[in-house]
């Protein structure tokens, strides 16, 4: 029986889902395939993996046994680079640097220096050969470059300087050529860095600082020569009382030379060297020259001793120079100071004493005089007192260090003096000069006072004598560099004067003794008291009895007589001008005033005839002004 029929749609879709199921079988029948496919590879690649693995293991340490092998063969060729290099080095090194461009030749050094470094990291014993070979290649090399160095000093050394020529001109020094300076320059750095890497020598002393120290001070020291030698000679007395004049010695021209050559060679050296290099290198180079000036110094100072009250001024300029050398020379090196100022230390301890044998030359001298001048004229030893005194204000600067260094009155006790060496000088330390200078004219007074009532008759003459040393004195003040310094001292001064006037007028006393009129002066009421006319004379002399009259008379008498012994003596003493004027003035102010009202009260006692009255008033004015 037939079914029934479906209907088209549902037909077309029937269809596709039995050719669906049917791929489908065919899938699972393809898997299983697949699958027995993939258990038989998996089965064969663990039988590959079991064979071929003994074979990548030793395929591992094949290629690790290559790279180990070139490394062998690297070092090897490290090793032998070195060896190669210095062969090439040895040519150079070895041909010399000759006199030309050294970069060729120290950049030669310095690849030697590399590869022996190199060889010596490797720490095999089979290149301790090698090794000595570079360190005595190097040690040719290094010589060689201090040769060349030690020559270009030595070329520039050959001739010494004539210093005097740049000091008269005042010009600087010359430097060296600047070429040179660049090649030393350049030799210097690499010895400086050869002896660093060795760390075996002291830094501080290089060859290279040795050999410019040792040449460049040898040519300082012979260029100065001449100068040392000069101060030494010129030091030489001509007139042995003279005393020193400033400037008179060739010890200024040698100081001026030791600065402009010592700041020369010190611009030399820093051109050269490195900064950590100048002190040392610029205090050794100038060590041999810094040693003559001392040895200079040292005789000079031996001439001062022998001649210190003349030439103690030496020493004092001396003082001063050399303080002003050291402080020029350590603003510009920053060095040398201390070494140039001991060298001035023996000169200034024979300048401290000269200030305390100065003051007791001045003493002695005075209170040894045997004899003092008749005339009342001024010793010489005033005169050379203040001279010393004056020639010391030449040199203020340094005599205040050294009075400093005394302290207050210490130049009268020498054998407390102490060892301060201060450089600095201020205002109180030139009042200390002005008290030295104080207590040098008082010992000189006190005792030619002294000396004068042991030796001169009369006080009158102990006063002129007296009178004129003072008058020297102050004359030497008013007319020097002393008279602001000692400004402080004239009121001591003019006391001293006016105890020498008070002297000579005492003198005086007798003379003008005669003309005082107190016993006559209220004899008569009956006296006219007019202007001192030839009445009023007449009509005084009219009322005095007899024995009056030749009291007048008398006294007249014996007032020309000492006045007249006086003015002759006075005419007899030497005095200086200004004494003259100045007692000249002081005994018309005593005597004029007197006999003027004398005579005027009893010029009619000799009516005239000049028996008793001598001198009219125009006349003793006559004779007192011939004082002057």
């Amino acid at each position: 029986m037939v079914g029934p029929r479906k209907p088209p749609a549902l037909a077309e879709e029937s269809a596709e889902v039995e050719v669906l199921f049917a791929n489908m079988d065919k899938m699972k029948a393809l898997t299983k395939k697949i699958q027995g496919s993939v258990n038989r590879l998996d089965a064969s690649g663990k039988a590959v993996q079991d064979a071929i693995s003994p074979i990548y293991g030793n395929t591992q340490k094949l290629q690790i046994a290559t790279s180990n092998i070139d490394r062998v063969i690297e070092a090897i060729e490290r090793l032998r680079a070195p060896r190669d290099q210095s062969e090439r080095e040895e040519r150079i090194i070895r041909a010399g640097p000759g006199r030309g461009d050294l970069r060729d030749y120290i950049a030669s050094l310095d690849r030697t220096t590399m590869a022996l470094a190199d060889l010596k990291r490797t720490n095999l014993r089979s290149n301790e050969q090698a090794i000595a070979q570079l360190n005595g290649l190097l040690k040719l090399g290094n010589k060689q470059l201090e040769d060349v160095f030690r020559g270009i000093l030595g070329d520039c050394s050959r001739q010494k300087l004539q210093p005097l020529e740049f000091v008269a001109k005042n010009n600087p020094f010359p430097l060296l050529p600047q070429d040179q300076l660049s090649t030393l320059r350049g030799i210097n750095n690499h010895i400086s860095q050869a002896v660093a890497s060795t760390s075996q020598v002291d830094l501080s002393s290089t060859p290279t600082q040795r050999i410019y120290a040792d040449i460049r001070g040898s040519y300082l020291e012979s260029s100065l020569g001449s100068l040392a030698q000069a101060s030494v000679t010129t030091a030489r007395k001509v007139q042995p009382d003279a005393l020193y004049k400033k400037g008179t010695n060739g010890i200024g021209t040698y100081v001026q030379a030791i600065e402009g050559i010592f700041v020369a060679e010190y611009d030399n050296i820093t051109n050269v060297f490195a900064r950590g290099e100048w002190t040392p290198v610029c205090e050794s180079t100038c060590q041999t020259s810094l040693g003559e000036f001392n040895r200079t110094l040292r005789e000079l100072n031996g001439h001062i001793q022998k001649n210190l009250l003349t030439d103690c001024f030496l020493g004092y300029e001396i003082c001063g120079m050399v303080r002003t050398l050291s402080l020029r020379l350590q603003d510009t090196t920053g060095a040398l100071k201390g070494q140039i100022y001991d060298s001035v230390k023996p000169i200034r301890e024979t300048s401290k004493t000269s200030l305390s044998k100065l003051i007791e030359d001045t003493r002695v001298r005075t209170q040894t005089l045997v004899a003092l001048p008749m005339d009342g004229a001024a010793v010489p030893i005033t005169t050379e007192s203040m001279r010393r005194l004056q020639e010391m204000t030449n040199y203020l600067d340094p005599l205040s260090s050294i009075l400093a260094s005394l302290g207050e009155g210490g130049w009268n006790n020498p054998s407390a003096n102490n060892s301060s060496t201060t450089l600095d000088v201020n205002p109180d330390m030139v009042k200390l000069f002005a008290s030295y200078a104080s207590d040098t004219i008082d010992t000189l007074i006190q005792n030619l006072m002294s000396k004068a009532k042991m030796l001169l008759k009369g006080k009158n003459l102990q006063g002129i004598f007296l009178a004129n040393n003072i008058a020297i004195v102050t004359r030497v003040i008013r007319n020097s560099e002393l008279a602001p310094l000692l400004e402080s001292y004239a009121g001591k001064l003019a006391g001293w004067r006016k105890t020498s006037s008070a002297m000579y007028l005492e003198a005086w006393r007798e003379p003008s003794g005669h003309l005082l009129d107190v016993q006559y002066t209220n004899r008569s009421k009956e006296r006219p008291h007019s202007g001192g006319g030839a009445a009023d004379s007449a009509a005084i002399v009219k009322g005095l009895g007899s024995k009056d009259k030749d009291a007048i008379k008398e006294k007249f008498k014996n007032f020309n007589t000492s006045f007249e012994d006086l003015v002759a003596r006075h005419k007899t003493y030497a005095m200086e001008a200004e004494v003259r004027t100045q007692l000249s003035k002081e005994v018309q102010n005593i005597i004029e005033p007197l006999y003027n009202r004398f005579y005027d009260k009893y010029r009619e006692i000799d009516k005239g005839k000049g028996k008793y009255v001598k001198y009219d008033k125009a006349e003793l004015n006559k004779a007192l002004m011939s004082f002057s």
